[in-house]
């Protein structure tokens, strides 16, 4: 049985590939060499990898997974043109039911069927021959021979062909089913598991709240918005046409909100971003890996700070596991709530008692609030905005976005982001209360975990790998508004955020920032990489204020 499903594998299995390659630049002959060549090659690649598997109790589930594999990453490289990376594996197992039954489609469902039932049928109505242990183990083994062989062969006959084209089409390489899916969760086990079996490294152990702290006449409240979803070029504050927000743009006016233009996410999906976000690590120095360290959360609270994180997304990948956290996933506010989600906005139901349920020493001090947004998630964008906030119409309500007309489909995300506006503002109006009640310094900064892409190109979604992942998934929108008397604190000065607006900084620069607005003093901050140090006084020394103990 290894070798006819081998073909159907690498040839009816590999659909998205072999359009991919077809529709290069070239001579039809090069094309069809470079198709045949390729096609025998991974032929030969999973008939060795079937070859291994060819035990009687084993052999059919494993090809059984290995052709429902092909089927669905068939769907979604045809439909929103994704790739299978090891980071996108990581987010296919870190998926929740609610994603899930987005990506639910009877296109998906016709895929399935196509790829994927054919060959089930075939493999099992044929029967099973009973051989000795090893008699199996020497055809196996003849089979992983010949499968290499032929891989190599066709390597070594078509080398330049394939190795310039590995090199101009990186995505191509993410693209050979269902070899791309072996690959990537032999990657993401042989990353993740070394180190979840080790305690993380802490970070910030001489943390202590600065001299702004002593005798303060009100603790700072910062509220942390982790967006989701967000591009910059559809924020009207980073020159889109459509106005997606026009209520930052009106606390703009005011004064008080700078938007900073030029911020690029860490990575391509949550799963990253959201770790490398929190992370000490800059992207270059590994925060976009398997987290080894502790995170900002743990520096807060460590310092002596109340912190609490609310989810209103598929968790908070680890980030939230030592600080008080609480999911909206069990709510049920009308209005607020449908379909087994929330909006947004229910985040804020309740915030000043959760706020005073947490441990009154710390809260004494000063409050960090992380709120991570369902925001702009697709591909059902329709689903993430109330009837009531839904300005750009007509939108897309398919889950299958190439089916839409591309008009429809940017309303669809437009409305998000206006919606996300309208979060923002209910936010900025509570902090804003807060401030003038004179219970609190308050502040906010609002900075999405990564982009999308809406077609451009042929991609939908986010998750392309980095190395060359398009504009539209990197470059996200970002703003800080920050009260007078935060302000005063942290001797900040307004004119000069707004002038270094346009200064390009990313996820990298959250930590840091973080740490010195919060006057946190420890090691671990680098000015180098606080955004906004450069508008900033000199950082008085640390008071002698002991943090209370972990809790």
């Amino acid at each position: 049985m290894v070798w006819p499903l081998a073909l159907w594998l690498a040839v009816p299995g590999n659909l998205p590939l072999w359009q991919r390659i077809a529709g290069m630049e070239g001579s039809l002959a090069h094309r069809v060499w470079l198709l045949a060549s390729f096609a025998l090659l991974m032929t030969g690649a999973i008939a060795a990898l079937l070859s291994l598997l060819a035990w009687p109790r084993l052999f059919r589930p494993a090809a059984s997974g290995l052709l429902l594999v092909a089927a669905f990453n068939t769907h979604f490289m045809w439909q929103y043109g994704a790739v299978i990376d090891p980071t996108m594996f990581a987010n296919v197992v870190q998926t929740d039911a609610r994603e899930v039954r987005d990506l639910l489609s009877l296109s998906l469902l016709a895929t399935v069927l196509l790829v994927a039932a054919p060959p089930l049928w075939w493999l099992w109505q044929r029967p099973l021959r009973a051989r000795g242990s090893w008699q199996q183990a020497a055809r196996n083994t003849a089979g992983v021979l010949a499968g290499l062989g032929l891989a190599l062969l066709m390597a070594l006959l078509s080398y330049q062909d394939l190795a310039s084209l590995m090199r101009n089409q990186k995505a191509l390489r993410y693209m050979a089913n269902p070899l791309n899916t072996v690959y990537a969760a032999t990657r993401l086990a042989a990353d993740q598991w070394p180190r979840q079996a080790h305690a993380l490294q802490p970070v910030g152990e001489d943390a202590r709240l600065g001299a702004s702290y002593a005798q303060q006449p009100r603790p700072p409240l910062l509220v942390l918005v982790v967006g989701e979803t967000a591009r910059a070029d559809h924020f009207m504050l980073d020159g889109y046409a459509r106005p997606t927000t026009p209520a930052l743009a009106r606390w703009q006016a005011q004064g008080e909100l700078v938007n900073f233009s030029q911020v690029h996410s860490c990575g391509t999906n949550t799963q990253v971003s959201v770790p490398c976000l929190f992370s000490p690590l800059t992207r270059q120095q590994g925060g976009d890996q398997t987290p080894e360290h502790e995170n900002l959360l743990d520096v807060l609270q460590r310092a002596g700070l109340a912190v609490l994180w609310l989810d209103n997304q598929s968790g908070c990948k680890g980030v939230c596991d030592r600080v008080p956290h609480a999911s909206t996933l069990a709510l049920q506010v009308p209005g607020l709530c449908e379909d087994g989600e929330c909006f947004d906005a229910v985040m804020l139901q309740g915030l000043d008692q959760r706020i005073a349920a947490l441990d009154p020493q710390r809260r004494a001090r000063g409050v960090v609030v992380v709120m991570h947004q369902m925001g702009s998630h697709g591909p059902a964008y329709f689903k993430r905005t109330p009837a009531s906030h839904k300005p750009f119409q007509p939108e897309c309500r398919s889950n299958t976005l190439s089916d839409c007309p591309a008009e429809q489909l940017i309303n669809a995300y437009d409305n998000t982001l206006a919606y996300t506006d309208h979060f923002l503002d209910q936010t900025l109006q509570w902090l804003q209360t807060q401030a003038q009640s004179g219970s609190h310094d308050t502040g906010l900064i609002y900075l999405s975990d990564h982009g999308e892409s809406l077609g451009e190109n042929g991609l939908y979604l986010h998750g392309v790998p980095y190395s060359f992942a398009p504009e539209q998934q990197t470059h996200v929108p970002m703003v800080a508004w920050l009260s007078p008397g935060l302000r005063e604190r942290s001797g900040l000065s307004l004119d000069c955020l707004r002038a270094r607006g346009a200064d390009p900084i990313s996820h990298d620069h959250f930590f840091h920032s973080v740490l010195g607005l919060m006057d946190v003093n420890t090691q671990a901050y680098r000015p180098a990489l606080d955004a906004l140090a450069p508008c900033a006084a000199p950082r008085v020394q640390a008071a002698d204020l002991k943090p209370p103990s972990a809790g």
